[in-house]
């Protein structure tokens, strides 16, 4: 079974920072690309950050793109969103996602709420 479980996520002040991190199992973590996408409140998903299987291609969306680094961790099926100069446009339910032969997959999501 897959399964992808965020956490990290919390109430932050603009300017702060936080570290999010997915856990991966139920396939060979390392053979996919990874996505970070989130959700604010009434409105769609939004692709964030996507790191390919060798980490040699990290892609950002342009309203991330210096402040956020995503990362992975192999051999222990990790992967991680470090997030700096949050602002309140950052406020949003962050999900960890991944496609696979089976099909789209993603965690329960972990809130990032960043308010002063």
């Amino acid at each position: 079974e897959v399964q992808l479980v965020e956490s990290g996520g919390g109430l932050v002040q603009p300017g702060g920072s936080l570290r999010l991190s997915c856990e991966a199992s139920g396939f060979t973590f390392s053979n996919y690309m990874i996505n970070w996408v989130r959700q604010a409140p009434g409105k769609g998903l939004e692709w964030v950050s996507a790191i390919d299987s060798e980490s040699t291609s990290p892609s950002y969306a342009d309203s991330v793109e210096g402040r956020f680094t995503i990362s992975r961790d192999n051999g222990n099926n990790m992967l991680y969103l470090q997030m700096n100069n949050l602002q309140p446009e950052d406020t949003a339910m962050y999900y960890c996602r991944v496609f696979l032969e089976s099909g789209e997959y993603r965690g329960q999501g972990t809130q990032v709420t960043v308010s002063s």
